[in-house]
């Protein structure tokens, strides 16, 4: 049975959520859309883990690469304030980000992925050491880029969060949840235990349980061994094949840590509330700060998942199974998460779940619900 609220126009949006939790392997999850500003479905169903514990409306999972979504917004917001220049080198937050070359990757190539600085592979030792955030940022700044900045776009999928969250770091001196809330949380009135990147261990009370089977999966270290065989997949192997990986994930520890592009967790609430603010003219996001971040900035295949992401400046497209939303923006997570904002139709739609079903190319729960809000804002 679903909980929650749903308008009648936007019913649609609730069978199909009902659909998509429904799983051999269990599991549930949250929907919510916002249309022109008003909340049209906030609702949640099924478990929230192995115990058969039901969903309830404060329930968070985390949404993996969902969180590089939020972490833009809390950049763009700074730059509102004053506070950061998309067009200043890195290094000027971050002078020891400037060896092996890379004094001119500006704070824009690391938003659109286009600063080559997607590789982890040999750039540390292991996955645990992701929950080292000193380590793994030295790490990261003494590797030189894999292509000029600028001239090509490729997925920073693990790297992403630890590059621009240190610039945040250095700028706010404050960790990114601090910042998340300051710029994100508290000017829209969301709860805070409904917005974190990681979480504390005396606030996992409401988190959901991840079912997640890595041991065949692409991300599993038989998988990547499988993908490190083709060159082709070079680029892809660099950013994703990181030893022991999966096992991060079966650790309680995966938490302990700020990892802003996989980590985040977030009640589908919360997500939708941040995405509608970007859109409903509010004064959340200056005009023209909207328009930069949200300017679609290449066509071309991406270099390291090879699809045509459509980066903007932290998100990327937004998709559906009706297609592309041409002036939509947003960004997928790879649990099955994801949350949008599209000007035109004036909706906000976001998704937070705990089966991990795969690839975000393969999940189409996200898609299908996007689909169904759409139906139901031309019904409205």
């Amino acid at each position: 049975m679903t909980n929650g609220f749903v308008h009648p126009d936007f019913g649609g949006v609730t069978e199909v959520l009902r659909k998509v939790a429904k799983h051999k392997l269990g599991g549930g999850g949250a929907v919510a859309v916002i249309h022109r500003g008003e909340v049209v479905v906030d609702a949640w169903v099924g478990p929230r883990n192995r115990d058969g514990d039901p969903w309830t409306a404060s329930t968070v999972a985390m949404s993996f690469s969902t969180t590089k979504g939020v972490v833009a917004t809390a950049t763009h917001r700074l730059r509102d304030k004053g506070l950061i220049d998309y067009d200043v080198p890195v290094a000027e937050y971050w002078p020891e980000f400037a060896a092996a070359g890379k004094h001119n990757i500006t704070v824009r190539h690391l938003l659109n992925h286009s600063a080559g600085m997607h590789r982890l592979r040999d750039v540390i030792p292991n996955a645990s050491v992701l929950l080292d955030w000193d380590e793994t940022c030295s790490a990261i700044a003494a590797t030189p880029a894999a292509w000029e900045p600028g001239t090509r776009h490729g997925y920073h999928a693990i790297t992403y969060g630890f590059l621009v969250g240190e610039v945040l770091r250095r700028i706010t001196s404050k960790s990114v949840t601090e910042v998340i809330r300051d710029t994100v949380v508290e000017p829209l009135g969301i709860d805070p235990l409904e917005m974190t990147v990681g979480r504390s261990r005396e606030t996992r009370g409401d988190l959901a349980e991840l079912l997640v089977d890595f041991s065949s999966g692409a991300i599993s270290e038989r998988g990547f061994a499988r993908l490190s065989k083709f060159s082709r997949l070079e680029a892809m192997t660099d950013a994703f094949m990181v030893p022991e990986f999966d096992r991060l994930f079966h650790a309680d520890a995966v938490y302990d840590a700020e990892m802003p592009a996989l980590n985040g967790c977030f009640t589908a609430r919360s997500l939708a509330t941040m995405y509608s603010a970007m859109i409903n003219g509010s004064e959340f996001l200056s005009e023209e700060t909207r328009q930069i971040a949200t300017t679609q900035q290449t066509t071309q295949r991406d270099s390291v998942v090879f699809f045509p992401m459509r980066w903007r400046l932290g998100y990327h497209m937004a998709a559906t199974l009706k297609g592309v939303l041409p002036r939509g923006f947003g960004h997928f997570g790879l649990g099955g998460s994801g949350a949008w904002a599209d000007p035109d139709s004036q909706l906000a739609v976001a998704f937070v779940c705990n089966r991990v079903a795969g690839s975000p190319f393969g999940d189409q729960r996200f898609l299908r619900l996007g689909a169904a809000a759409l139906k139901g804002a031309k019904n409205r």
